[in-house]
């Protein structure tokens, strides 16, 4: 029986797409491309080589450690994340589709990359490796697409901030304009980088629509046309990409930290979704009122209320992402409940037939989130999860006049506890993906509790006598 490296590579055309991407080197020029992955805090990883090798790479792959996917780091005690020194090698294999020709650098390509484990190993040679968080997103969609008939359109609300930098050339806690939200003046202040990420967006297939600049320090959201999940993914690490080069370009830092200011709002990435059976839209109402979703996406939104604590995990996953939760007065999604426009709870929709998902922010890995989505929401149909009635009123009125909701977890050591009971969301983690990911955040979040901070010497430096 053939392997799962060995049917990807003869998939049926796949030669064909081979020859098309070296003409594309040849009459552009390309010298040197980016085998590009994902790792699971949604770094980009990978290898790079001449473009004269373009065909061998196609067909064989490049390799690396497993340890590649937890980004190569230690822990706290000295040992590598997910995988030891003794683990084989990941065979990463270009999905030819993805091929781009960077816009700043047209000497340069990058394409997305599968990962395999290595062809010769004992167990499951050849097979899909199961920290490769991307890969894991296209599986888990596909097998419910198989299963339902529906998939996962996604668009996201990436906002970041453009900070200032030192004179030795290290980032400064200083936004580049002033924290005016929707300030037509602050965002002109910024209309060069955004005229060139527009433009290297564009070119490298980010459907750009609108954008504003919102309420803390240079901070930016700049939107693209919602798609499939793994599209909507990949578009975000792109644009992540993007901005990285841009700065280098302005001498400006983007930063995609969660909360680099207390006082001012955070860095979000709202999920607004929906669920599609071909190209009707499964969430548009079906009754008479024209703002209820659909039976089908109440029970869709009853699956991600449902497991709303541990998905936080997934869409909150860093130390620094709740101190947006802890920062009040910024809409921060700290409740469990949905409604119609409501910006103080976890969920709102947002318009006829999609939701807005609102527990997530900058640091997220949008190919994690979209497989936790799917798996909740995908349980929710299963079980018929009635996510009762739409909340209209302000969710603290709400609260003060009774109403019993729970909190979403206030600390990533709460989501991780979360994420350990929940079956539903872990299956979003398949093989190896859960282990990697909860070695890495238990140890982030364990780092952080032995870590004496400047609050701590402000505080306790003189407590007694």
């Amino acid at each position: 029986m053939s392997s799962d490296l060995d049917q990807f590579v003869g998939k049926p055309g796949r030669e064909d797409d081979i020859a098309r991407v070296r003409r594309e080197i040849d009459e552009r020029g390309v010298e040197y491309i980016y085998f590009q992955f994902v790792s699971v805090t949604g770094r980009i990883m990978g290898k790079g080589a001449p473009a004269a090798h373009w065909e061998r790479f196609a067909d064989n792959g490049f390799q690396l450690v497993y340890g590649a996917t937890a980004n190569l780091f230690t822990d706290r005690h000295g040992d590598y994340i997910g995988y030891g020194a003794e683990a084989r090698e990941l065979v990463g294999i270009p999905d030819v589709e993805t091929f781009c020709v960077l816009p700043w650098d047209p000497k340069t390509a990058r394409v997305f990359c599968t990962l395999f484990r290595g062809r010769e190993e004992d167990v499951d040679g050849g097979g899909f490796l199961t920290s490769d968080c991307r890969g894991n997103l296209k599986r888990i969609h596909a097998e419910f697409e198989q299963e339902t008939g529906l998939h996962l359109r996604a668009g996201t609300e990436p906002e970041m901030m453009w900070l200032k930098r030192n004179p030795d050339g290290s980032p400064s806690v200083e936004g580049k304009t002033k924290p005016y939200c929707y300030h037509i003046d602050q965002f002109a202040e910024l209309q060069p980088l955004i005229h060139r990420v527009m433009e290297y967006g564009r070119a490298m297939g980010l459907d750009m629509i609108q954008g504003d600049h919102e309420d803390a320090p240079g901070q930016l959201e700049l939107n693209w046309q919602f798609d499939r999940a793994e599209y909507t993914a990949d578009r975000l690490t792109t644009y992540r990409q993007i901005c990285k080069q841009v700065g280098r370009e302005f001498d400006a830092f983007p930063c995609f930290m969660p909360k680099p200011f207390m006082g001012v709002s955070a860095n979000g990435c709202h999920h607004n979704i929906s669920l599609w059976e071909g190209e009707s839209n499964a969430f548009l109402p079906d009754g008479d009122n024209p703002r209820m979703p659909s039976k089908l996406g109440l029970t869709a939104i009853g699956g991600v209320l449902e497991h709303l604590d541990a998905l936080t995990c997934l869409t909150s996953p860093t130390v620094n992402s709740y101190r947006r939760l802890w920062d009040t007065g910024f809409w921060a999604p700290l409740y469990a409940d949905w409604g119609f426009q409501n910006r103080t709870t976890a969920l709102r929709v947002s318009a006829p037939g999609r939701f807005e998902y609102r527990s997530v922010d900058s640091a997220v890995n949008p190919y994690l989130s979209m497989s936790g989505l799917i798996k909740s929401m995908g349980d929710g149909i299963r079980r018929n999860l009635d996510p009762g009635q739409p909340e209209e009123r302000n969710i603290y009125e709400a609260m003060a006049e009774g109403k019993q909701v729970r909190k979403i977890p206030m600390t990533l050591g709460d989501a991780l506890r979360a994420l350990s009971e929940d079956e539903v969301v872990q299956s979003a983690l398949p093989g190896d993906m859960y282990r990697v990911f909860t070695h890495y955040k238990r140890d982030e979040w364990e780092r952080f509790c032995a870590a004496v901070t400047d609050w701590d010497v402000g505080e306790y430096l003189d407590i007694l006598p």
